[in-house]
């Protein structure tokens, strides 16, 4: 079902839709949010649907990995609505959003495994921390997680001796260790050759499908995004700019979509910075 398009000027690539307020996982309802007075976000719309995987990509800058923190209430919105599972995360009290964080898995940037914890001990220690499971049913879980990711023989390594896809796998294995219903990717692919990249991707499309988890992923990586992800969202400027099925995105001719697509380096993203005419710079030297 593809996620509805909403009240912005932005690009939007597919036919708007509402979506049934019960088939969202999330949704973002005109949030806005600045440090301090440098404002990041202005008034982001988005739905997310259970159950299927959404892309969020954009510039470094943009606002993408500020939207996971608002998602897990790591930060608060200035402006507008945060709902997951139908719950406003800024409303909610402190046990409140510890139980809900419980129900979500993180995948961070290069995998932040805990360098001084085997393999083993890395996706165990969520299961020790969040349950009061026996170490006989922990070990079970454990190797059924790193089969999953095809690491069950790597369980005593420690996370030195990994590659950096391993790295990454493990990583996966861990933000899955309880059964998620929501699993955040923050630049899953950030640094991977194109094997370990494609077996991520890959590993992403098929565990969300086989344990019906929703995953929201932020990356640049147009061209692997392209082949597992069910929709997606181009943010610039803090703003929603187009959003569509990967079809649509293809098929776009949207300059800023195309800009990103193709890795143009200039267009709606500007090459040069802010700057007075060229011409007048020299004359001022001159000066």
């Amino acid at each position: 079902m593809p996620v509805a398009a909403t009240a912005d000027s932005h690009a939007t690539l597919s036919p708007t839709r509402r979506l049934d307020p019960a088939a969202a996982a999330i949704e973002l309802k005109d949030v806005s949010f600045a440090y301090d007075t440098r404002l990041i976000l202005r008034g982001i719309t988005m739905t997310v649907p259970r159950g299927k995987i959404v892309a969020i990509m954009g510039a470094s800058g943009s606002g993408k990995t500020t939207i996971l923190r608002l998602i897990g209430g790591q930060l608060r919105p200035k402006k507008g609505k945060v709902l997951v599972g139908g719950q406003s995360v800024a409303d909610l009290e402190p046990d409140a959003l510890y139980a809900l964080r419980r129900k979500f898995g993180m995948l961070f940037q290069f995998g932040a495994l805990f360098t001084d914890m085997t393999v083993f001990e890395n996706i165990a220690f969520p299961m020790r921390e969040h349950t009061d499971l026996p170490e006989s049913m922990i070990r079970d879980l454990v190797l059924m997680k790193l089969n999953a990711v095809g690491l069950r023989g790597a369980a005593q390594l420690m996370p030195s001796e990994l590659s950096g896809g391993m790295g990454r796998r493990v990583a996966l294995a861990r933000a899955i260790a309880l059964d998620p219903m929501l699993v955040m990717y923050d630049e899953p692919f950030a640094g991977l050759d194109p094997i370990s990249l494609a077996i991520v991707g890959q590993l992403i499309r098929r565990l969300n499908d086989a344990l019906g988890i929703t995953s929201i992923v932020v990356t640049h990586d147009v061209y692997e995004s392209l082949k597992m992800v069910d929709y997606l969202y181009f943010v610039s400027e803090g703003k929603i700019v187009a959003s569509g099925t990967p079809a649509e995105v293809r098929a776009s001719s949207d300059p800023f979509v195309r800009q990103f697509v193709d890795g143009q380096p200039d267009g709606p993203v500007r090459f040069h910075y802010p700057a007075p005419p060229y011409h007048r710079a020299l004359l001022a030297n001159v000066e």
